[in-house]
């Protein structure tokens, strides 16, 4: 039987395959080729392609984010230390609580974009926790006063800026934050009792024109990074498709088209990784010989297309006979197969054997001008590599098995002859080894 080759990969590749969903899945490939066939300003991931593009950029987003917070939170217990130092005790007392409630919030959301949760749950903890940071930072000038209201709302709007720029994260979610940040900003400016209702209106609407195009570019780059996630995915797909079409090609190269067996290529191909393979002898091997009896008188008198038939039939017989992970069975010649038994003894073999010429015998294959019977027969020569006998090589072994078939063609057919060195008279050898 023939073994395809599989091809082995890492596990990070394979990983990188299960989340791209490379396979052969006719709907993602169509979905796919629609999408790039627009343009990309109108790409729209449906639901599947959705989830393996956060899946995709989920490792990235989440490194980024966290990141984000660790800095946040450094930045945080910083400027708490350095405001300790510069600022009056009143107003560090105003500000000691708002400032000390950011850094808390920044690494516990490090920790809950550690691992992969529930969308739902890690958008909703991520937009609060943002929030969070932002009223946090808002408070802190709030309740300093003065110079430090405005400059904390500025801080505040920048912070939030920067988290929609580098958030690769839906685009809901970052109008949420957006959203959340000039609603802060909007609420406090209307409060500064230092600023005039014109002022506050005038800076609002400046930094929400800011915020508004930079979610649009955050947009974009969202949008650059979903084509690109599709044209890998249809390239990935190609080339697994492009693998598969190879490996059917080696198949058919390896294969006998009549009976689905090795043919004679892939059998020599073996014989070489047995026996060639660092210059060693494979240890206790096995090889049959099995040969059709009289199959030229079958295709004489019943034609071609039932000798055909014949040769499917015997080789299915022989498969059926053989460890399927193991054993490799070939079509070596017109009606000859070559069977490699590995790690099978000279009495296993000879069971092996003589089950198979029993079971074409029982099939009841017509082969009527066949001198030996009505019906199709075998005959076998065995040849055997002890473990612990004299190493031969390949093709010592396979003569050997070549004159054991020959003196069961000789002694009658239709019988099973074992390759005994020591016997050099062919009669003894006949009635002492064929069956």
């Amino acid at each position: 039987m023939v073994k395809r080759k599989k091809v082995i990969f890492s596990p990070a590749i394979a990983a990188d395959r299960a989340y791209l969903g490379v396979h052969n899945d006719p709907v993602v490939s169509a979905e796919v080729e629609r999408l790039l066939s627009h343009r990309t300003r109108d790409i729209r991931l449906n639901d599947e392609l959705n989830r393996l593009f956060r899946e995709r950029i989920w490792p990235q987003t989440a490194k980024i984010i966290r990141a984000w917070m660790i800095w946040v939170a450094i930045l945080g217990v910083l400027t708490l230390a350095l405001n300790m130092l510069l600022l009056p005790l009143d107003i560090l007392k105003s500000i000691i609580l708002p400032s000390a409630v950011l850094p808390p919030i920044a690494l516990a959301l490090a920790l809950v974009w550690r691992r992969p949760r529930a969308p739902w749950l890690q958008g909703s903890l991520l937009i609060a926790g943002v929030f969070g940071i932002l009223l946090s930072i808002a408070l802190v000038g709030l309740n300093a006063g003065g110079e430090f209201y405005e400059r904390h709302l500025n801080i505040m709007l920048f912070v939030a800026i920067t988290a929609i720029i580098i958030f690769g994260i839906p685009l809901a979610w970052t109008v949420t934050i957006a959203a959340l940040a000039l609603s802060l900003y909007y609420v406090f400016q209307l409060t500064n009792p230092s600023l005039e209702l014109g002022s506050a209106l005038a800076s609002t609407l400046f930094f929400t024109a800011g915020v508004f195009a930079t979610v649009a570019a955050r947009r974009n780059m969202t949008l650059l990074a979903q084509k690109s996630f599709l044209l890998e995915l249809r390239d990935r797909h190609r080339v697994f498709e492009l693998g598969e079409v190879n490996d059917r090609l080696e198949s058919l190269a390896r294969t006998d088209p009549l009976t689905g067996v090795a043919n004679r290529r892939w059998m020599e191909e073996m014989l070489v990784r047995l026996w060639d393979k660092e210059k060693k002898s494979p240890g206790q091997v096995a090889m049959l010989m099995c040969d059709i009896d009289e199959f030229k008188k079958l295709n004489d008198h019943l034609g071609h297309a039932e000798g055909d038939r014949c040769l499917v039939q015997v080789a299915n017989i022989i498969e059926k006979h053989v460890r399927r992970n193991l054993d490799v069975v070939a079509r070596y010649g017109g009606e000859e197969f070559l069977v490699i038994l590995p790690q099978l003894s000279e009495a296993e073999a000879l069971l092996v054997a003589e089950r198979v010429r029993e079971s074409v015998e029982a099939a009841s294959m017509p082969n009527p001008t066949s001198s030996v019977s009505r019906y199709v027969t075998l005959s076998i020569g065995i040849a055997v590599q002890g473990a612990g006998s004299e190493n031969l090589s390949s093709e010592q072994l396979q003569q050997h098995a070549d004159a054991a078939l020959y003196r069961a063609k000789q002694s009658g057919r239709n019988r099973v002859v074992i390759h005994r060195p020591q016997t050099s008279s062919l009669d003894d050898l006949a009635e002492e080894n064929a069956v």
